[in-house]
């Protein structure tokens, strides 16, 4: 018996939304939002088994949220395009407004106080046109060599120390990290205002950045 148009496109759906259950496979997404990476890097950077990790970058592909190629014997990934972005920032969206877990989460991970309003990455752009801030970049240092916002500094959490005879006290600095399932970024923010800094992070990371068609800067420091 066959089914109706609608129900086979609601089934089409259905498919996009599944590959989006599963936490493993929202980290894949957030890693391949800052590029393109193969099956061992990716498996590396997220904790997962290089057998688990090719199973859910199946689903992810079955569901055309990601893409791949091959590369001699390699198979690189990499995002669809940047609809994928924005669905994952949608379901970021969603959560945040109407999961009260999540706003405890993000809570405790502000040290317990209301965090900050996020600055645009227009206004950031603007500010830091006009040498008005400095900015933060938090993710891993490969990352940030893959690239970065021009002029941005760099350090992880548990190198804060090192860059902080860098921050001036009369300028503001604005962290940033992977994108929308980052939480660095916040976690950065709560230990410099902790030290009487004034933090704020940026809205989106990186991968939003250059969506904007802001620029962005291979390389280390």
């Amino acid at each position: 018996m066959s089914i109706s148009p609608k129900l086979a496109l609601l089934e089409e759906y259905a498919l996009v939304a599944r590959a989006l259950s599963a936490p493993a496979r929202l980290m894949l997404l957030e890693q391949l939002a800052q590029g393109e990476r193969g099956v061992e890097a990716l498996a590396e950077k997220t904790g997962l088994t290089i057998a688990n990790c090719s199973q859910h970058l199946q689903q992810l592909r079955r569901a055309a949220l990601v893409t791949s190629r091959r590369d001699g014997k390699a198979v690189i990934y990499r995002l669809s395009d940047a609809k994928t972005l924005q669905l994952m920032d949608l379901l970021r969206i969603v959560a945040e407004r109407n999961l009260a877990q999540v706003e405890r989460i993000l809570r405790g991970l502000s040290g317990g106080e209301d965090a900050p309003e996020p600055i645009t990455r227009a206004d950031l752009a603007a500010r830091l046109a006009d040498g008005s801030v400095i900015v933060l970049d938090v993710r891993p240092e490969d990352e940030y060599a893959a690239g970065h916002i021009p002029g941005a500094l760099n350090a992880t959490l548990a190198e804060l120390e090192r860059v902080l005879p860098r921050l001036t006290p009369d300028m503001e600095v604005v962290a940033y990290c992977r994108g929308p399932y980052c939480v660095y970024a916040y976690q950065a923010v709560a230990a410099l205002r902790h030290l009487g800094i004034h933090a704020r992070r940026m809205d989106g990371g990186l991968p939003e950045w250059r969506e904007d068609g802001l620029p962005v800067l291979a390389g280390t420091q």
